[in-house]
């Protein structure tokens, strides 16, 4: 359902309130450019030189007050904040305000007291992803784009496939064809037009990078489209928000290309830099063992390596991160950490968090909360600490990795007796 309330509020947000873009900065070699619609990267430093994305801040009409008396309950109540500048591309689908739950039978086992739990699996689509979606396929129509294209392992397909057919654009979605089915059936009903690539995520990424550039595509990838980060980094606005401006300890999100966690630090960064909060939690990433690029980098103090994935968590199997840049230099600035977890933590953290919270995570989702049980046990995390694990997908999207670890029913005849021997069986 439409959520009518959000649309009445969005067309009377008066544009003259968006805040412009000042430039968009090359993190490589620092050099400025103003935004167009072909620009991607740095042209000197080329996939190296990925852009940010910098705003007149002292012209931003935002507040805590202005928060307040916002109606508007999704990522556009931060549109002051986002690269915005034409309101009537924005698509209907609700996107954001997603639950934050006080975990508390989880902290108990953990012995943590202040565990926090983000669903970004409430997201229309199933995920986090939804965020970044939104503002790209926003900002094509911006650009007057009609055909959107990426590459994903899953979760950034489907979201891209269901904002652009209720936006009523055309995607092309380049997909290993490894990916769970659960994923590609989902950008098949939402009418996409899938390309299973018999190969890597790697490999996909640059072929779609290819076909963009051939044919004139929107290129919606993360890793190379600076506006994506942006829509992403509405997590860190909404957990200040949730919080009563109150900034959490410690934020945990797994990690792939590292947009993700490179998007939430710039959040919180620009909120002190606005004067709403007074610091930024310590930034703390998790990748799987079997692909793990990022945390080796973090380890060694190196740059990043390219690694063959090897993990059932698809959606952050990424052995080329490209934001490697962005995500580092949070995580450490921050005075976070990396670490990677196997991929039998990250299952059965799928059933520790549902068991505890009712909270069903995809695999990608749920590296979050295995990698916060390594910490607790190596006694990196005080017991007083808010601690915020982020949920980036919903469990249904990959039902054969919970079916490994989610246990069998009992199969009985419609007899009460056959009921009585499973409960013997139970005791």
């Amino acid at each position: 359902m439409i959520d009518q309330h959000s649309l009445v509020s969005r067309g009377r947000r008066d544009a003259r309130l968006l805040t412009p873009i000042a430039y968009l900065a090359c993190v490589e070699c620092g050099k400025r450019y103003q935004p167009s619609p072909d620009l991607y990267v740095c042209h000197d430093c080329g996939l190296r030189g990925i852009l940010d994305v910098s705003y007149a801040y002292d012209r931003a009409h935002i507040s805590r007050e202005s928060l307040a008396a916002d109606p508007e309950r999704s990522i556009w109540r931060y549109l002051p904040l986002l690269p915005i500048t034409q309101t009537e591309t924005i698509p209907d689908l609700h996107v954001g305000w997603t639950p934050l739950y006080h975990a508390r039978r989880l902290g108990e086992q953990l012995g943590l007291r202040q565990l926090y739990i983000k669903d970004d699996g409430r997201n229309p689509t199933g995920s986090f992803k939804d965020r970044a979606s939104a503002l790209g396929v926003a900002k094509g129509r911006e650009f007057g784009r009609r055909t959107i294209t990426c590459a994903s392992t899953g979760n950034a397909a489907s979201s891209l496939a269901g904002f652009a057919a209720c936006a009523g654009v055309e995607t092309y979605i380049f997909v290993p064809a490894g990916a769970p089915e659960a994923k590609v059936t989902q950008l098949l009903v939402y009418g996409a037009h899938v390309l299973l690539v018999d190969g890597s995520y790697d490999e996909a990424y640059y072929l779609c990078n290819e076909a963009a550039e051939r044919f004139g595509w929107y290129n919606r990838n993360c890793a190379i489209n600076p506006y994506l980060i942006e829509g992403k980094k509405t997590v860190g606005f909404e957990i200040c928000e949730q919080f009563d401006w109150v900034v959490p300890d410690r934020v945990i999100m797994a990690v792939g290309d590292g947009c993700s966690i490179a998007g939430a630090a710039k959040a919180f960064r620009e909120l002190m830099q606005l004067g709403l909060t007074d610091r930024v939690p310590r930034m703390t990433g998790v990748q799987a063992e079997g692909c793990a690029p990022l945390t080796l980098a973090f380890e060694r103090n190196e740059e990043p390596v390219t690694l063959r994935p090897q993990t059932l968590a698809d959606s952050i199997a990424v052995g080329e991160p490209r934001n490697a840049r962005k995500a580092l230099d949070a995580i450490r600035s921050s005075g976070g950490t990396m670490v990677s977890v196997s991929d039998e933590a990250i299952l059965e953290a799928m059933t520790f968090l549902a068991r505890a919270t009712g909270v069903f995570g995809e695999p990608a989702g749920t590296a979050a909360l295995a990698g916060l049980r390594q910490l607790v046990e190596r006694g990196e995390i005080d017991p007083d600490e808010r601690v915020v694990v982020v949920v980036t997908g919903n469990g249904l999207k990959d039902i054969k990795s919970a079916q490994r670890v989610a246990g069998t029913a009992s199969h009985i005849r419609p007899v009460l007796a056959d009921v009585e021997r499973v409960l013997e069986g139970m005791a």
